[in-house]
């Protein structure tokens, strides 16, 4: 079984365009991108950090992940939860 992963960047993008479909929204993006570095370094724990970093940028799944950091997948699972909806939740006020 497989599971769907959400990327902060496609739910926030989503937001937007449901917000504003009809009109341009490449500022609001560009600016989405400029905050979420900043956005992880403020807000996530170092922990919620290298799971995000690990699943979005190395690819890797919920398993490995668990694997290499010595941690049950289940607390993988809501680290990453929890770290895309503090960001969401902080990206969306941010515009």
């Amino acid at each position: 079984m497989s599971s769907t992963h959400f990327d902060p960047m496609d739910l926030a993008a989503m937001d937007l365009w449901q917000q504003d479909g009809s009109k341009n929204n490449h500022a609001r993006l560009e600016r989405l991108l400029n905050n979420l570095p900043v956005a992880m370094e403020q807000e996530l724990t170092e922990r919620q950090k290298t799971i995000l970093e690990m699943h979005y940028f190395r690819g890797l799944t919920v398993s490995q992940i668990a694997e290499e950091l010595g941690i049950s997948k289940s607390t993988v699972s809501r680290s990453m939860a929890r770290a895309t909806e503090r960001l969401f939740c902080v990206l969306r006020y941010s515009l």
